[in-house]
């Protein structure tokens, strides 16, 4: 047993998704979630940048004793995930092998569609992890850099024509390739479900990489015998690097459940 708390940081609002379900899989987890809000978004930035902004966060956690940490972007998984396992001697979860066996597991056509910001996608993380799982996928893939912004504007409904707008112009071309896997690629985009759906179709099922982390983070800590000897009564701590107002307000929403109150903010050095 390890009572310590799990660590999970992410540029903003994306990690919210590991959070929802690791709370429904953990209940007893003590979880400190760090969303760097003030420098959003990670995807458009260098390599270099990205890597510095990482260890920023990576550093943040640790300073709170967690036994485990749990990088929820994967602009940051595409980019820096190697540099911080050599660093730091607690198990470390990205995002992208979890959803990319999920959706081998799931695609009959073996047509698999990821989306991302332009860091990820770049990057080919997930088409590498794919086509190790099974080579004979064929893996499309397509860079969406505002669904950030949307998500942290608040535009996430189905009936929001900005968003609607968007998401057909990013998501025409692989509906018409007739995919029947798309892989949220970015830990903000399931925030986006209803919109991406509604573009897609009901016939393409859509994978949650935070969702899908969280379930790879739980088996894990149950296997390493590191869950926390408590089996409910967990709590969440949030810190973000730029207004607690807007962040609460969606946080809330998402995770129907009131956040205000456990939410600080904090400047990275």
């Amino acid at each position: 047993m390890d009572n310590r708390p799990i660590g999970v940081f992410d540029s903003g609002l994306g990690g919210l998704t590991v959070i929802k379900k690791l709370s429904e899989l953990l209940p007893g987890e003590e979880i400190i979630y760090l969303g760097d809000t003030g420098r959003i978004p990670y995807g458009t930035r260098s390599r270099e940048t990205i890597t510095k902004y990482a260890s920023q966060d990576a550093a943040f956690l640790t300073g709170y004793d967690i036994k485990a940490m749990v990088i929820a972007c994967n602009t940051v998984c595409s980019v820096a995930l190697d540099s911080l396992e050599n660093i730091y001697d607690i198990p470390i979860y990205g995002v992208v092998g979890a959803p990319a066996r999920a959706a081998a597991n799931h695609t009959e056509s073996k047509k698999i569609g990821v989306i991302g910001t332009k860091a990820t996608i770049r990057s080919k993380a997930y088409e590498t992890a794919l086509k190790r799982i099974n080579p004979d996928l064929t893996v499309y893939s397509q860079a969406c850099p505002l669904f950030v912004p949307l998500v942290e504007e608040g535009w996430i409904d189905a009936v929001d024509e900005a968003a609607l707008c968007i998401a057909e112009r990013y998501l025409d071309e692989l509906r018409e390739l007739e995919i029947d896997t798309l892989i949220l690629g970015c830990t903000h985009y399931p925030l986006l479900r209803d919109v991406i759906s509604k573009i897609m179709g009901s016939d393409v099922k859509l994978i949650d990489s935070g969702a899908e982390t969280a379930k790879r983070v739980a088996e894990d800590l149950s296997n390493r015998d590191m869950l926390s000897e408590k089996e409910a009564g967990g709590s969440i701590q949030y810190y973000v690097t730029d207004s607690i107002e807007g962040f609460a307000n969606i946080a809330s929403r998402y995770l129907e459940s009131e956040v205000q109150g456990k939410i600080k903010q904090v400047t990275l050095k």
